[in-house]
């Protein structure tokens, strides 16, 4: 069994990565309740800079566009207060049961960089998809993030 210091110190990387993510889950409820409406204006004003090439001028689809882009900044402050309280716990759930340095280490960043990662993934998908015309195209540019971070954190969870 390994003592307390060395496990910490082994999931070090781990906790501070979760702690961002919980970190950027509050900074995102601040900036909500400080800014709500000149985030969703500037939702709102990247459709309207491509409301003729991208919606052929369909206003209704734009808005329905922001609308859901909305819920994907919202997603991500839910992700990141979840995920990043999900990842400190079972970070300290390893070190107390004394598991091994090596699964320690490595699950630990691996929770942490997906409690920060994937919320991230759908803060960028929010506020790209007016732009793109769908959430869908954002979601896909984005890829590269939202799969390994999401996955990283689920096979984190498994082991």
């Amino acid at each position: 069994m390994n003592d307390a210091s060395t496990s910490l110190n082994a999931a070090r990387w781990g906790i501070l990565l979760a702690l961002l993510g919980l970190l950027f889950g509050f900074g995102l409820g601040v900036t909500f309740g400080a800014a709500e409406e000149k985030l969703k204006d500037g939702l709102a004003h990247s459709a309207a800079g491509v409301l003729e090439t991208v919606y052929s001028g369909d206003q209704a689809a734009a808005d329905r566009v922001v609308s859901k882009s909305w819920s994907y900044y919202k997603r991500a402050h839910l992700h990141a207060g979840g995920m990043g309280a999900v990842a400190i716990a079972l970070i300290v759930l390893l070190v107390v049961a004394g598991s091994p340095l090596a699964l320690t280490r490595v699950a630990s960043t691996a929770l942490g960089f997906g409690a920060l990662g994937y919320p991230i993934f759908w803060l960028l998908a929010g506020a790209r998809a007016p732009g793109l015309g769908g959430t869908g195209a954002a979601k896909e540019s984005l890829a590269w993030l939202a799969l390994p971070t999401s996955g990283l954190f689920t096979l984190s969870v498994l082991a």
